[in-house]
């Protein structure tokens, strides 16, 4: 699930220039069982399985070993029930050397992870996945944006929606006219103190309309 992402696109040159680095460990490989189970069912009853917390805790422990973490490394846990991931959490996350990413599956994972392992807990949405790795995807790939040199371009970043607390600004590109589709003139004008307005505004007008709820 992890390699397409990661091969490909801004990540894939980011991992090559040595920008970032992105680990990925399989917790079926710090069972310490032949059928090397990470589930089991849950107690007090209830329909699917459960992830242990064994497995979970001895990942987390040798992934720190392996790579040096600090105690102070986040250690994430991907749940529908954490707090709502936005670009102020991504750059948070960035500020930090390292993160740990704790992908559950199944009905979800013991509470003693949550409760004694992991330092934060993130949601993508109001909604349930199959599991976390989706969700860990896009932290990574919305913190890494921030990283310097991930981006070709900083100016790239700070004209994204959000960066500035509002919606981006509407573009345009070639042809000028597309089926009787006029790019506004204010664009062609050359007038950079024009544009810069321009932009400002819709921004603002767009925010208003389709975010409401951003508005202070």
């Amino acid at each position: 699930m992890f390699s397409s992402p990661l091969d490909e696109g801004i990540l894939a040159r980011a991992i090559k220039d040595n920008v970032i680095q992105i680990f990925v460990h399989n917790i079926r490989d710090y069972t310490n069982n032949p059928h090397r189970t990470v589930d089991d069912y849950p107690f007090g009853g209830g329909p699917g399985m459960l992830m242990k917390p064994e497995p979970i805790f001895e990942a987390v422990q040798n992934v720190a070993i392996e790579h040096s973490l600090d105690n102070r490394t986040p250690k994430i846990l991907m749940t529908p029930q954490g707090r709502t991931f936005n670009h102020e959490i991504a750059q948070e996350l960035s500020g930090n050397k390292e993160l740990v990413l704790i992908c559950g599956r199944y009905e979800g994972v013991d509470d003693r992870v949550r409760q004694y392992l992991a330092t934060d807990e993130i949601s993508v949405g109001d909604y349930v996945l199959s599991g976390g790795e989706l969700p860990a995807m896009t932290i990574i790939d919305a913190v890494s944006r921030l990283i310097p040199g991930t981006v070709g371009s900083k100016e790239s970043i700070e004209n994204d929606s959000f960066y500035n607390g509002n919606l981006q600004f509407p573009q345009f590109t070639r042809p000028v006219t597309y089926r009787g589709m006029e790019v506004p003139k204010v664009l062609l004008s050359g007038n950079h103190k024009d544009i810069q307005i321009w932009r400002e505004e819709q921004s603002c007008l767009r925010t208003r309309k389709q975010r409401p709820d951003l508005i202070d």
